[in-house]
């Protein structure tokens, strides 16, 4: 040990315990490797640190990317809504007898005001569990006759018919109640609706963000001489922009409010029918309780963009554009008669929210 201290501690020796002259030339071989070495670790740490880093932000800026939409209500809150709902339809219908162009297919053309009243709202996990009842106001009634065996009171006398449902966590409307008071035209333009408001319950639970893609099945529901009809649609977060509710004139004229805008998420929605069903054997469970028999297709191509506020979760407009085909011969069990219609339909609905108190209405 002493030794090694006095090698160490003589100033006549290098650093390496050679001469001077030696250790000077040992020293200016390492010095290439004495400064590598710092330079490898210090490259290693800032690439360890970077990843670190990558791995800590990563997930926040996923997560403040994506969006939760659903519509925050509260109860006894009250909403207007301006609907505009168009269907063009032809039809024809060929027996053993005769092929004609089924006489007297009138177009729809409903225009109307939704009044939405919140009756209550309970949490249900991020979202909520919403009942509430809407009046429809008919702003056209010269094309849009009361119900059978009713009496249409004057219009500022009459918030139209009143129908109650439940808007469920994942978007379903159930528990409806009083839809029959309305013709089946004001039907299809309420459902036209109720689709529309309760549509961001559809979306992935974890949230969406912008650009994201996403697909989902619904079977068709609404009552059609071919069974297995199911939608197939896929949606696209487009972006977000600004967007305004809508004013109502005296007439029912819409424009854009005069409060300052708002930050819109925009969704398009393309979907199209699929028939599961064999062509050659379509019938429904309760023709076949009729002895019927159908044969057929049906073909559908729907397009929708929806415009939900960021900060509520509430449908501030939407425009629909759909076109759809069907094929179908209805026929009795034993073929002893039978009927092929053939259908084609295009229509349009355009909804509104409404910021003011529509004028001479409820």
């Amino acid at each position: 040990m002493e030794a090694y201290l006095a090698k160490e501690c003589n100033p006549s020796t290098g650093a390496h315990g050679f001469s001077r002259a030696a250790d000077a030339r040992l020293s200016a071989r390492l010095q290439p490797l004495r400064a590598a070495r710092p330079r490898r670790r210090t490259a290693s740490c800032l690439f360890v640190l970077f990843s670190s880093l990558v791995l800590i932000r990563g997930p926040v800026e996923a997560s403040t990317d994506r969006v939760t939409l659903f519509p925050k209500l509260q109860s006894g809150q009250t909403l207007t809504y301006r609907i505009a709902y168009h269907v063009d339809k032809q039809a024809k219908t060929q027996s053993s007898v005769v092929m004609a162009q089924s006489p007297g297919v009138p177009s729809v053309d409903v225009q109307a005001l939704l009044r939405l009243d919140v009756l209550d709202v309970s949490a249900a996990g991020q979202r909520t569990t919403i009942h509430a009842r809407t009046h429809l106001q008919i702003l056209n009634p010269e094309t849009n006759p009361a119900p059978p065996n009713t009496q249409r009171p004057p219009a500022q006398d009459n918030p139209g018919p009143a129908i109650e449902f439940t808007l469920s966590p994942d978007g379903r409307i159930a528990r409806i109640k009083g839809l029959d008071a309305l013709t089946p035209d004001q039907q299809q333009a309420w459902q036209q609706w109720s689709s529309r408001f309760a549509a961001a319950g559809d979306f992935p639970e974890n949230g969406i963000k912008p650009t994201q893609k996403w697909k989902s099945e619904e079977p068709e529901t609404s009552s059609s001489p071919i069974t297995g009809l199911t939608w197939i649609r896929e949606s696209t977060y487009l972006r977000n922009e600004p967007c305004r509710a809508a004013q109502i004139t005296m007439q029912g004229e819409v424009s854009d409010a005069v409060q300052p805008p708002e930050t819109c998420v925009v969704i398009q929605t393309t979907a199209a029918l699929k028939q599961k069903s064999s062509p050659n054997n379509t019938t429904p469970e309760d023709f076949k309780l009729h002895q019927l028999r159908t044969t057929g297709t049906a073909t559908g191509n729907n397009k929708t963009l929806l415009y939900i506020s960021l900060q509520t979760g509430l449908l501030i407009r939407s425009s629909d554009q759909a076109d759809q085909t069907m094929d179908v011969t209805i026929a009795k069990s034993d073929k002893s008669n039978q009927v092929r219609y053939n259908i084609h339909a295009k229509s349009t609905a355009e909804i509104f929210r409404i910021a003011n108190s529509p004028p001479n209405h409820w």
